[in-house]
């Protein structure tokens, strides 16, 4: 496929599946030209750098992502939604964790939903400097969230690439960590939980659970700063 048949869109589709297939490091534009059938120069003509490559694919994926209407609803139900969809967009594409880590991620398709965020904590009575404050709060929080799914699927990938026997591996790894639990007496009540059985596991519903106390926080302080300027 030559660079002429080629377009920057689908080329940032085609890197978003190489990524989601293959992780961060299994991003590289001589596969990339090879999932599109094309050579790599072709691909080159349209994007520069692999880094270009990675915030443009970035971008791309946070357009899944769907705006609540916030005239349709209260702003917490919006709140909910919009975090929801952001964790939901995240595990679907556990890479995206990563690179927050490792490139300079910015664009139109993420620039919106920051918008929407501040608009929103706004529109729940925070002043400007507030708003800034809970929208990078419940951005921090989501990305927690997804942070040990993703690390579990990077390791696992690293894992079969190596030769490794990953299920041995993983056992033995309980193991120890079973052990270690053992001197710690709130641990060791824990060691029949999903958390003790699954690794990197949470409790179930702890996104949730960790969301809505954030919002209840919310919540508390703009009641405090309500009956605060009645007075």
């Amino acid at each position: 496929m030559g660079r002429d048949t080629l377009t920057a869109d689908r080329i940032i589709r085609a890197a978003v599946e190489l990524l989601d297939d293959e992780g961060l490091d299994g991003l590289n534009m001589r596969s990339l030209a090879k999932r599109l059938g094309s050579a790599a120069t072709a691909v080159y003509w349209h994007i520069k750098t692999k880094d270009d490559l990675v915030r443009l694919a970035s971008d791309a994926i946070w357009h899944e992502v769907e705006l609540p209407d916030p005239d349709a609803t209260d702003w917490r139900t919006a709140a909910t939604a919009h975090a929801s969809a952001m964790h939901a967009m995240l595990t679907r594409h556990p890479w995206l964790v990563q690179a927050f880590g490792s490139h300079f991620l910015y664009g139109p398709g993420q620039a919106r939903h920051n918008d929407f965020s501040l608009s929103l904590y706004e529109k729940a009575g925070f002043a400007a400097a507030d708003a800034d404050r809970a929208a990078a709060t419940v951005l921090t929080f989501v990305l927690g969230s997804a942070l040990g799914p993703a690390a579990q699927v990077s390791l696992n990938r690293r894992l079969s690439k190596d030769g490794t026997d990953t299920g041995q591996l993983m056992a033995d790894a309980m193991a120890h960590a079973r052990e270690t639990a053992m001197r710690f007496p709130r641990l060791r009540e824990r060691l029949g939980t999903t958390a003790a059985t699954e690794y990197a596991a949470a409790p179930d519903d702890t996104f949730t659970f960790g969301l809505q106390s954030i919002l209840d926080g919310f919540e508390a302080r703009l009641t405090a700063d309500r009956a605060s300027r009645r007075e």
